[in-house]
């Protein structure tokens, strides 16, 4: 790929909304995570007798490994959601990006 090619994409308005869509999205998303994700740890650290907590009164399953299977699908619910816009909206950009590219 020569310079010339490189700056025409890196000019290219298209190219410049979609670094900015997908960065801010994707940052959105895993801020999501991490807050999800280091909640339950800080509370296993700082509290662990609240996730200690029986199910029912005669279960041996607390209440911490059902938040934690949730936690796992909320971390592939997030991936679902960024493939859905990635092959969405993203691609339409990258394409239009595409286009203009062979269009000079």
């Amino acid at each position: 790929m020569t310079q010339e090619l490189v700056d025409k994409i890196k000019n290219n308005p298209d190219y410049q909304e979609l670094i900015s869509k997908r960065s801010s999205f994707s940052i959105k998303l895993s801020i999501a995570m991490l807050v999800v994700y280091f909640t339950f740890i800080l509370t296993i650290a700082f509290s662990p007798e609240t996730l200690g907590i029986p199910i029912s009164s005669d279960s041996v399953t607390t209440i911490g490994i059902p938040i934690g299977i949730a936690i796992i699908v909320f971390a592939f619910v997030l991936t679902g959601i960024y493939t859905k816009r990635a092959n969405g909206e993203f691609d339409d950009l990258s394409n239009k990006i595409k286009q203009a590219i062979k269009e000079d």
